[in-house]
């Protein structure tokens, strides 16, 4: 039926009222199925468990082992290539997919333990960092001082607004930190930018790059799944790895500083939740922007509350409340507050005392009290839905459209 429409962006308001039907009662239909056949569906996929995919391996698997249950590549191909408002949604359906897979109660932890996995990109640079210590990954850069793995994030271009290259270096970068025997402790920070408002200054993150979304480059498997699933979890987990030899524990973790110079926001600010230690410069702030964005801010409002209180946590995510680093509301998201030039020193500070194995220990204790991973687990089987829904909303549409504009009229 859709094929014999004319595109998307042609459409008269009849027949994009015809399409929205047809796609809705078809996603009816895959949601019943998958209500009843998740663990079936998983079992086929990963040969009862016994291989390890990562999301966008399983969305493809299932494109061709189930016909008709998950767009295709081709039709992921044609989106890709549209701008989001010309978009069919055809990612809601993979959404829905991954909602009924992480509910499953044993296809679920499956899910997640193939996403807490070194990547083989990680894999394949893992000798060469080990030995020299660096790593130029492109938007992130890893130095290895001392006992401490430095991670810094570089995307001069955007304020590290982050896209899918971001995250994949990301990713990248935070499993040789964990897999580097010679790394106690990590720090992540952002690099000197070169934006006239910011030159010579760190900027933390920008949160979600807009100007990708609008133009069709943020996908809900490769950029948002993979984000919240592989290297903010990694961070908070660890890197699940296979060792006979230390059969008491599946992964390796350790202990995360951040330091934030000038801002984090939205997706920024969701990655703080997740350290052990945050520092600020006096004159920085917090901020989660998700009214105004019209998404999902992540686990944000997972975590969010444990960490502020839920009044302030409902102030900032539906109000788009700012938190500055030297107020009283400040001191609950960031430990310690240092002008600009004494945040070296601190950071090198905060280091040293969060190395030792008894840090590391206490620390994973502390997590798993904090968050168990099935109410993780619960939270992102809704997230995988609701947020793909809420990438195909006219209001989120038309945000990111203005923001584009107004980056045009800048520039």
């Amino acid at each position: 039926m859709l094929a014999a429409l004319p595109e998307p962006s042609q459409r008269s308001p009849r027949q994009r009222d015809t399409a929205q039907r047809q796609r809705t009662a078809t996603r009816i239909l895959r949601t019943a199925f998958l209500d009843v056949h998740a663990e079936a569906v998983h079992d086929e996929l990963t040969e009862r468990r016994t291989r390890h995919l990562r999301v966008a391996e399983l969305a493809a698997s299932a494109a061709t082992v189930f016909p008709g249950l998950v767009p295709t590549a081709d039709r992921l191909a044609t989106e890709r290539a549209r701008p989001q408002a010309e978009k069919e949604g055809d990612e809601i359906d993979q959404g829905v997919f991954f909602r009924a897979l992480l509910r499953a109660p044993g296809a679920g932890p499956h899910v997640l333990d193939a996403m807490l996995r070194p990547t083989p990109r990680a894999l394949s640079l893992l000798p060469e960092y080990t030995r020299t210590g660096k790593a130029d990954l492109g938007s992130v850069r890893l130095e290895r001082t001392g006992g401490a793995a430095h991670l810094t994030m570089c995307r001069v271009d955007c304020l590290n607004a982050e896209d899918d290259r971001q995250i994949d270096d990301m990713e990248t970068a935070v499993d040789l930190a964990l897999l580097d025997p010679g790394v106690e402790v990590c720090v992540l920070r952002g690099g000197q930018m070169t934006h006239p408002r910011y030159r010579g200054r760190r900027v933390f993150s920008a949160g979600i790059n807009l100007k990708a979304l609008h133009g069709g480059g943020i996908s809900l498997v490769d950029f948002l799944l993979r984000r919240e699933l592989g290297y903010i979890h990694k961070i908070f987990r660890g890197v699940l790895v296979e060792d006979p030899a230390n059969p008491w524990s599946r992964t390796v973790d350790k202990p995360w500083i951040a330091a934030v110079d000038t801002f984090a926001i939205g997706g920024g600010a969701q990655i703080l939740l997740m350290f052990d230690h945050v520092l600020a410069a006096a004159d920085a702030y917090f901020s989660l922007p998700a009214a105004e964005e019209g998404i999902v801010p992540g686990a944000a409002n997972f975590r969010l509350t444990r960490a502020v209180g839920p009044r302030l946590a409902r102030q900032v995510i539906l109000e788009g409340r700012r938190i500055r680093a030297a107020t009283p509301e400040g001191r609950l998201v960031f430990d310690e507050v240092h002008e600009t030039e004494d945040l070296d020193a601190a950071v090198e500070r905060s280091a040293e005392r969060l190395r030792g194995p008894a840090v590391t220990a206490n620390r994973r204790m502390l997590n798993l009290a904090e968050e168990s991973p099935d109410a993780f687990r619960g939270y992102m089987a809704e997230f995988a839905l609701h947020q793909a829904l809420r990438l195909y909303s006219p209001d989120v549409i038309a945000k990111a459209g203005r923001f584009t504009t107004r980056k045009k009229a800048f520039n």
